[in-house]
């Protein structure tokens, strides 16, 4: 992504607007993981690619930007940002974010990340045994994980940032065009969010800025999504 500053500054009328410039947004990207033991976890196969994208663009425009990276995130484009932190579970994210509400003002959160919806509760042996151990080996023979959900980070965001504009993502893999639509809708009235990303096979290809009001702006790539939500912004 490649973003000419003065260029979209004329396009998105804010050549005399220094307060835009210096707008303050989070932007989190990358998976969250939730381990098994000491040495196995649970992620999700997010890179981290979209967000850094669109925190790179942020960054070009001006915009003061605080970048929350999954530490498992696997790409390796350069990440320009006034603040990066990693973070590695739901819980971790959750105070970093939590941590940034207090302090100062933010315009908007881009939430972004690929986070776990579920951790392990216990482990189990062939026998329905709950077992405990550092490192579980094959030879105990098979295992199973009995899975519990996590702790939801998009839902507590409103509480965190009472003032800022809020965009969360879906990205939905099974079911028609319309149901994913109406998972968007769904997340935006659940969440308390101002605008939903919705992307995912389930949708096609590209990406869609969906809004409370049922708005939709069809974005075909990473850059055109990264125009439409600096204006949505503003």
């Amino acid at each position: 992504m490649r973003f000419d500053l003065d260029y979209r500054r004329a396009r998105l009328g804010t050549e005399c607007g220094a307060s835009r410039l210096a707008m303050k947004v989070i932007v989190t990207c990358g998976p969250s993981y939730e381990p098994i033991d000491q040495a196995r976890r649970l992620t999700n196969f997010s890179t981290g690619r979209l967000g850094i994208a669109l925190a790179n663009a942020f960054t070009r425009h001006g915009w003061e930007v605080a970048c929350l990276k999954g530490e498992q995130a696997t790409c390796a484009d350069p990440l320009h940002a006034k603040t990066v932190q990693t973070f590695s579970t739901n819980e971790d994210l959750a105070q970093k974010l939590e941590t940034l509400s207090r302090a100062g003002k933010v315009d908007a959160v881009f939430h972004a990340a690929a986070l776990c919806d579920f951790k392990v509760a216990r482990v189990e042996n062939e026998a329905g045994e709950t077992i405990v151990s550092p490192k579980f080996s094959t030879r105990e023979g098979g295992l199973r994980l009995v899975l519990v959900p996590t702790l939801k980070v998009l839902p507590e965001l409103r509480d965190w940032f009472p003032n800022a504009k809020i965009a969360g993502w879906k990205y939905e893999l099974a079911g028609t065009r319309a149901e994913a639509f109406e998972a968007a809708g769904r997340q935006l009235r659940g969440c308390r969010t101002d605008a939903c990303v919705l992307n995912g096979a389930a949708y096609g290809s590209g990406f869609a800025l969906c809004t409370p009001d049922k708005s939709v702006k069809e974005c075909a790539d990473a850059d055109a999504l990264a125009e439409e939500l600096l204006r949505w912004v503003m």
